[in-house]
């Protein structure tokens, strides 16, 4: 975690004193600079303590006392800010021929213990990325389920619905592919923060861009879509710095949770929130949220945790003691040839596109299906969508905290990730099989909720196994491999629209999706793997 050595020596006017200290320096913190002692007042109680220190160097140091009156134990602590980075480590002080003033130990002592933070920082933190997750999704599923009365209002046929949904895409397309470099070099914390205030943004325009022109709908929605494409490598990013391996399917099924949440509202609330006050406010309501969730982020979250201010130091080494990464420092970005001609890659590559198809489709087209071949209503319609959403954020999380509880029990990490993705492929592609029995909306509902339930285990399948296989690249690779299936969800979202239009049936579609989804189980539990592949 950090390189300790001894420093300082100190002369003071009241006697002679040798202090020895410790100063710290994370990889790629920088040579630190000489470190000073400033002591007004070297008449501490107890044995021994420090009172503060500053450094020449690059950056600065501050000492704050904590354990004082313990010799060669765990004394004061140093803060060490340079780079944008504060670290923390433990100093132990001997004084010779100081003679303490009664009761100033106390004093300081009393001014510097370290208040103890109400929960762990990883709670925080992972609360914060379920909100905007949630709220990426939400205002996703604002257009899907307002793209029936604005196609009512303007006359759009089936198909142009279709383009119209994939139009997202095509800005999501190329963003994605790059959401994870811009994370790995700029931080997740901007990254994520600049995503959420343009995707924000172009939600409000929406409504606004429809009544204009085709063109000027399409483009914003391809803006919307270019910004909300970083978000998931950005999380593939992110959430490896802050979480030990063994937590970290849990914490991507708490995320994928919030995203999930947001189908639920958005689904049951725009429906409501448009009646009340229409479709321009039903969008300026849900960008105004993703403002709200701006201002808190940039205040309470950091990229990494050695940035952070607020995090307990026992907390900082289980995160670091529990980190994967490349144990060669240094080593190149693997080219596109190196990549594809591993077959473990290309498992996690197809497992991406076939879940982009079949999640895009139902995403895009659930209220469409329900209105189409049950001839409910709108409202009816956003109830039936939603109750799908509600259980696989529930069974994200159960997939992720049964993943972590098979790692920890001894179980090897790639069947884990197999077993987890033949269930998140398997169950989505016999529920679409008996699909086309379903005389019901209830019973067509049940079917849908089985299938994106059990979906959600991929989240502890494939979106894990990236950073599996590759821990130093995995957001840009997983960039990669999202922009791939998402070229594969354009195709699937205007798909559905041609094949509804033409063959007037929503099942022939439905039913390829089946078939791809069993094929490509096969293909992952031949090829993938749990280990380090690209270091």
């Amino acid at each position: 975690m950090a390189s300790v050595r001894s420093c300082v020596s100190v002369k003071s006017a009241v006697s002679p004193v040798r202090y020895r200290s410790t100063r710290a320096r994370a990889a790629g913190l920088g040579a630190p600079g000489r470190l000073r002692v400033r002591s007004p007042s070297l008449a501490l109680g107890g044995d021994g303590g420090c009172a503060s220190a500053s450094s020449s160097g690059r950056g600065s140091v501050v000492v704050s006392g904590g354990g004082l009156g313990v010799l060669g134990g765990d004394g004061p602590r140093i803060i060490r800010r340079g780079g944008g980075r504060e670290v923390l480590a433990m100093c132990s002080a001997s004084f010779d021929g100081v003679r303490p003033a009664a009761g100033a130990g106390a004093a300081v002592a009393s001014a510097v213990q370290p208040v103890p933070a109400a929960f762990p920082e990883r709670v925080k933190v992972v609360a914060l990325v379920a909100a905007i997750m949630l709220l990426c999704n939400a205002d996703r599923v604002v257009m899907s389920v307002a793209v029936v009365p604005l196609a009512a209002q303007y006359g759009w046929s089936s198909s142009f619905v279709g383009i119209v949904q994939s139009s997202f895409l095509w800005g999501y397309v190329f963003s994605s592919m790059v959401g994870g470099a811009l994370a790995d070099k700029y931080g997740g914390k901007k990254v994520m923060a600049g995503a959420a205030a343009l995707w924000s943004l172009a939600t409000i325009l929406t409504p606004w861009a429809a009544s204009r022109s085709t063109i000027m709908l399409l483009a914003v929605r391809a803006l919307f879509g270019l910004a909300e494409g970083v978000a998931f490598p950005t999380m593939s990013t992110f959430l490896p710095k802050w979480f030990p391996t063994h937590e970290r399917s849990t914490a991507v099924g708490i995320s994928m949770g919030g995203f999930h949440l947001g189908n639920v509202i958005s689904f049951l609330a725009t429906p409501i929130i448009m009646s009340h006050i229409g479709l321009s406010g039903t969008f300026a309501f849900f960008a105004s949220l993703g403002y709200v969730w701006l201002f808190v982020w940039m205040l309470n979250v950091e990229s990494d945790p050695l940035d952070s201010r607020t995090i307990s130091k026992s907390e900082l080494e289980l995160i670091l003691a529990g980190r994967t990464g490349s144990k060669v420092q240094g080593s190149k970005f693997p080219s596109l040839r190196e990549l594809f001609s591993r077959t473990e890659f290309l498992a996690v590559t197809l497992a991406n596109v076939v879940n982009n198809w079949g999640y895009f489709v139902l995403l895009s087209w659930m209220p469409v299906y329900f209105k189409t071949v049950y001839n409910v209503n709108l409202k009816q319609a956003a109830w039936f969508s939603a109750i799908p959403w509600a259980v696989m954020a529930m069974s994200g999380y159960v997939a992720g905290a049964s993943a972590d509880f098979l790692i920890k029990s001894g179980y090897s990490i790639g069947l884990v990730r197999k077993i987890m993705q033949s269930i998140g492929f398997m169950g989505p592609c016999v529920s679409l099989l008996c699909l086309r029995f379903a005389q019901t909306p209830s019973v067509a509902a049940v079917l849908m909720t089985t299938a994106l339930s059990l979906s959600s285990f991929c989240q502890a399948g494939y979106f894990c196994n990236i950073q599996d296989i590759a821990p130093k690249y995995a957001g840009s690779l997983h960039g990669l491999t999202n922009g791939i299936g998402t070229v594969a969800a354009i195709v699937s979202t205007i798909g559905t629209g041609y094949f509804v239009q033409w063959l007037g049936s929503f099942q022939a579609f439905l039913t390829l999706t089946a078939a791809l989804y069993f094929s490509a189980t096969v293909f992952y539990n031949i090829y993938a793997t749990g280990d380090l592949i690209f270091d």
